[in-house]
């Protein structure tokens, strides 16, 4: 259990944290004023609704994850496989990623209240998997960032590009610092036919009480010589998805986080009306909700996420896309099958 905390950062970490222009007064802040969570007052109704009160967090059986086959993909565009939540599985530019892989079967390993994945044997995917040449990493929250997986991952990947501040847990659990680059926002890294930028939102950090907010968090775009694919990280509504759309211009297909909003922390998750503007502004083409799926850490009910999301889509006119769990997609067909109805 105690191996899942990660690590600390040392004074050596903190000096160089220090060096960014998004650390003050000793963490790293958001651009904007950001509420992280409910008041004190709230948090006998937040328990009740989350553990007690049945809001259809959890689907009545277990979701079916649709074998891949790989012998189907094509690297010469984005081709991509969602296994829930924000882990996914992309071969764009002749190149291997795996995007947040957090595979395992519990969103709170340490916490009392276990939060079980929707999916079983998640975890064995990762043999399935080919070598990887990146791990990008989003940010250190459990949900995202998990020990079993990168234990499985560390000998198959080349590469883990991560938020700054992330690389210190990795360390930790094996993984050669040399294979580790650290981003701040708007940093890029390219490596063979792709080019990695980490973008801002509005979240935060940490994997226990005494290191919130000492690491980075972010998204990514992923640039190839033909297309732009955006993964948006975690985060709420700002005025970044109209920097990134700026910056970019078009891009061709956009992940964008969809689920575990609450009233309660307003301003670090999108609503899902929030996350058709987000992708609006940033000029996604085809959008993909994703950070649903595989577990509810909020009070909404499992499919709340993808049905609201794709009733926002049709009014303000964002074309968009919802393969199931395991389906390879791409980044210009549309898939719209509403497969969360079998369930």
């Amino acid at each position: 259990m105690f191996e899942q905390f990660g690590a600390s950062p040392t004074e050596k970490d903190l000096k160089r944290y220090k060096k960014s222009p998004n650390w003050k007064d000793g963490k790293f802040v958001n651009h904007i004023s950001t509420g992280m969570g409910p008041k004190v007052s709230a948090i006998p109704n937040l328990m009740y609704e989350q553990y007690i009160k049945n809001n259809n967090q959890v689907p009545k059986k277990e979701l079916f994850m649709q074998p891949f086959g790989l012998e189907k993909l094509n690297t010469s565009t984005m081709q991509g496989v969602w296994f829930g939540h924000s882990a996914v599985y992309l071969q764009i530019g002749g190149l291997n990623l795996l995007i947040d892989p957090m595979l395992g079967d519990n969103a709170a390993p340490i916490s009392p209240f276990p939060l079980k994945r929707f999916t079983s044997d998640t975890l064995d995917i990762i043999e399935e998997l080919p070598e990887i040449d990146v791990v990008l990493l989003s940010h250190d929250h459990y949900d995202h960032l998990d020990y079993a997986s990168i234990m499985k991952l560390q000998h198959k990947t080349k590469k883990f590009i991560v938020a700054l501040g992330v690389g210190r847990h990795l360390i930790k659990w094996g993984v050669q610092p040399k294979k580790i680059t650290e981003m701040d926002w708007w940093d890029e890294y390219t490596m063979e036919t792709l080019r990695f930028t980490f973008t801002p939102t509005r979240h935060f950090s940490g994997r226990g009480v005494m290191d919130r907010a000492k690491s980075l968090w972010g998204g990514w775009v992923i640039q190839s010589e033909v297309e732009t694919i955006w993964f948006s990280g975690d985060g709420g509504y700002g005025k970044h998805f109209k920097e990134i759309g700026k910056r970019f211009g078009t891009i061709d297909f956009g992940f964008i986080e969809c689920g575990q909003y609450s009233p309660y922390w307003k301003d670090i998750h999108l609503f899902p009306v929030q996350s058709v503007f987000a992708a609006l502004e940033a000029n996604v083409a085809l959008a993909m909700p994703v950070h649903w799926g595989a577990f509810t850490i909020s009070q909404h009910s499992w499919k709340d996420p993808v049905q609201r999301f794709i009733h926002s889509a049709k009014r303000y006119n964002l074309p968009y896309s919802v393969p199931t769990l395991g389906q390879v997609f791409d980044a210009k067909t549309a898939i719209l099958d509403n497969w969360w109805d079998a369930y």
